[in-house]
């Protein structure tokens, strides 16, 4: 079985990215609004804090306290999308739950919109015109296509069908001529579809639901979950993904594994559009 190494192809992109702005001299600045504490949104932050300087991409931090109102955080977009500097614009989410999520999203500028989240953006992928397309489904394309793994054709399920994940898988999968299958909690017999996918993209959210009687031999695995193990019952292990790997890969051709996966494609993804932003102004 082939372990596609998303840490490996992650370097690979961060190193274009950063080649071409020390090549052609781009300034791309990313700025990132981070409120209130969550534990796991501080360490994202700060992997894509990190990430901005491998890349020479200028990194500007807002973090700003919980109690921070909607309205000063709907200023604090106007004030970015207004800023010729800044290139790309990414408010952290989950939000406290004061804020509406939607509305914060929507408010950032369509050409600044790097997490490709807001409605426009989404637009923009399902009619194939120019757009931010999300971090994660497309650094999923980029690991399909430089390993070596042929789309077009192919048999393609996805589980789960969030609008972060899911749905926009489902037209990126589309736009590389694949034949595209999306499935949900409400999906009846869901193994004997995802039984027929040559490629199976697992974003359920749930550790080790998927295990071999999904999956088909031969099939690629893609698993997007990530979750925190207690390493003393589970051998050592710290994380997990929603597919059970050791059950799973006697039977796959390949797969993605967590972590080390999809995980570092995200934030890889997420200097493509930086640079990609400041390519478009």
């Amino acid at each position: 079985m082939n372990i596609i190494d998303g840490k490996a192809i992650s370097t690979q992109i961060k190193d274009e990215v950063r080649e071409k702005i020390e090549r052609d001299g781009i300034k791309a600045s990313l700025a990132v609004i981070l409120v209130g504490q969550d534990p796991a949104s501080t360490v994202y932050v700060n992997n894509k804090k990190k990430a901005c300087e491998y890349c020479g991409i200028e990194s500007l931090s807002y973090e700003l306290a919980e109690s921070t109102s909607e309205e000063e955080l709907l200023q604090l977009i106007d004030r970015l999308n207004k800023d010729d500097k800044v290139t790309g614009i990414l408010c952290q989410l989950p939000l406290p739950k004061h804020i509406n999520e939607e509305r914060i999203i929507d408010a950032i500028s369509p050409s600044k919109d790097v997490d490709g989240f807001s409605k426009l953006s989404v637009g923009a992928l399902s009619v194939g015109a120019k757009g931010f397309v999300s971090c994660t489904p497309a650094g999923i394309i980029e690991l399909l296509k430089r390993s070596g793994i042929e789309i077009s054709g192919k048999r393609c399920v996805i589980m789960g069908r969030s609008n972060i994940v899911g749905k926009p898988m489902a037209m990126l999968l589309l736009r590389e001529n694949g034949t595209v299958t999306l499935t949900h909690s409400k999906t009846e017999n869901i193994r004997e579809i995802t039984k027929t996918a040559d490629i199976l993209v697992v974003a359920v959210g749930k550790p080790k639901m998927v295990d071999s009687s999904y999956v088909k031999e031969g099939a690629v695995v893609i698993d997007v979950g990530i979750h925190r193990l207690d390493p003393e019952k589970n051998n050592g292990k710290k994380l997990c993904g929603d597919v059970d790997y050791e059950d799973v890969e006697k039977l796959a051709s390949a797969m993605t594994p967590v972590p080390g996966g999809v995980g570092p494609m995200t934030i890889a993804m997420l200097m493509y559009n930086t640079l990609e932003g400041a390519l478009r102004r």
